[in-house]
C-alpha cells in the first residue's frame, strides 16, 4: 500500500468540473494506482490534467462515469487498461540534442574512450532510459558515429526503453517533423537523417545501432550486461525522494566501473558510487 493510497480522501468535492464528474476521491485513487504502477507522483494541481486525459478513456470505453472506470483499472480485467491509463498519464516532453552539453560531452570526453574500446574489440552499450519518442537515442546515436564511423560493424548498441508502450512504437517508426530536426546539428543532418515526403526519417546506419523496448523502471530489469553510459534525464522528477534514491543506486550497480550517468537539469544523483563529474553528468566508481 502506498502512502498515496493510505491518504485520507477528500470524501466530497469536485476536482474538475466537466463532462463527468470528478472528485477528489477519484483523484487519489488515480493517484495512488499510477503511484503503484510506475512510481509517478501526482500533485493535487494535476487534477485538471488528470481529467482532460482520462475522460477520452472513459469516453472511449462509453463507461457512465469516473466511478465505472476506476472500477475497471483496479480489476483483474483491467490490466489492459491499466496499460492505456499509465500511457495517457505520462509524460513525453522530449527534443533532439536536447541539453546539448551531455551530447558534446559523450563526443569529446567519452567518444576517445568509447572508439578505443570498441576498436579493441570491446563491448560497448548506451542506454537511454526514457526515451520518449527517440529523439535522445537516435541523437546518442548520431555523436556516436561522428567519433566512431564503423560503429554499425562493431560492438556498439544503443538500448531505448520507456515504459508508455505507444510511444515506444512511434520511437521505432523514426520519423519527424521539419520542426523536430531542427535541433540537428548540420554536421549529423547528412549522416542522420534523411527527407521522407513532408517529413523526416532516421538514417537506417543511426536506426540499426538502436533497439526500442518498453519497460517500467521500477520493475525489474532484464538486461544481464553492463552499460558503459546511461542517459536518464527528466525522469526521476516525477519520483519521490525514496524512489530516486532507489533508482540512482539501480543506475550506479547497472554502469561499467568508469561508466557515465547523465541526469536532467533539475536532478541530482547524491548516492554513494556516483561522482558528480561535470554539468549533470556522474560517473561510477569503484
Amino acid at each position: 500500500m502506498t502512502a498515496l493510497a493510505q491518504a485520507t480522501p477528500r470524501a466530497a468535492g469536485i476536482a474538475v468540473e466537466g463532462e463527468f464528474a470528478f472528485t477528489w476521491q477519484d483523484f487519489e485513487e488515480v493517484a495512488a494506482l499510477l503511484y503503484e504502477m510506475s512510481g509517478i507522483c501526482l500533485s493535487e494541481g494535476k487534477a485538471t490534467l488528470v481529467y482532460s486525459r482520462l475522460a477520452k478513456r472513459v469516453r472511449a470505453l462509453r463507461l457512465a462515469d469516473f466511478g465505472a472506470y476506476l472500477d475497471l483499472v483496479s480489476s483483474d480485467r483491467g490490466e489492459s487498461e491499466r496499460r492505456e491509463m499509465l500511457n495517457a498519464l505520462t509524460t513525453n516532453v522530449t527534443s533532439f540534442f536536447r541539453e546539448a552539453h551531455h551530447f558534446t560531452d559523450l563526443t569529446d570526453v567519452e567518444g576517445p574512450r568509447l572508439a578505443a574500446k570498441a576498436r579493441a574489440g570491446g563491448r560497448v552499450r548506451l542506454w537511454s532510459a526514457g526515451c520518449s519518442a527517440g529523439h535522445e537515442a537516435y541523437s546518442a546515436a548520431m555523436a556516436l558515429l561522428a567519433v566512431l564511423p564503423e560503429a554499425g560493424q562493431l560492438d556498439v548498441r544503443i538500448l531505448a526503453t520507456d515504459i508508455d508502450t505507444g510511444i515506444v512504437e512511434r520511437a521505432k517508426a523514426g520519423r519527424y517533423s521539419e520542426a523536430d530536426v531542427a535541433p540537428v546539428p548540420a554536421a549529423y543532418r547528412s549522416r542522420g537523417l534523411r527527407r521522407d515526403g513532408d517529413a523526416w526519417s532516421v538514417s537506417q546506419e543511426v536506426r540499426d545501432l538502436v533497439a526500442f523496448k518498453p519497460l517500467n523502471l521500477l520493475g525489474p530489469w532484464p538486461m544481464k550486461g553492463r552499460f558503459d553510459v546511461i542517459f536518464c534525464r527528466n525522469v526521476a522528477i516525477y519520483f519521490d525522494d525514496k524512489t530516486q534514491a532507489q533508482l540512482f543506486s539501480r543506475f550506479r550497480d547497472q554502469l561499467e566501473l568508469g561508466g557515465r550517468l547523465y541526469i536532467g537539469h533539475s536532478e541530482r544523483a547524491s548516492i554513494d558510487g556516483l561522482r558528480p563529474d561535470g554539468l549533470t553528468a556522474y560517473r561510477r566508481e569503484g
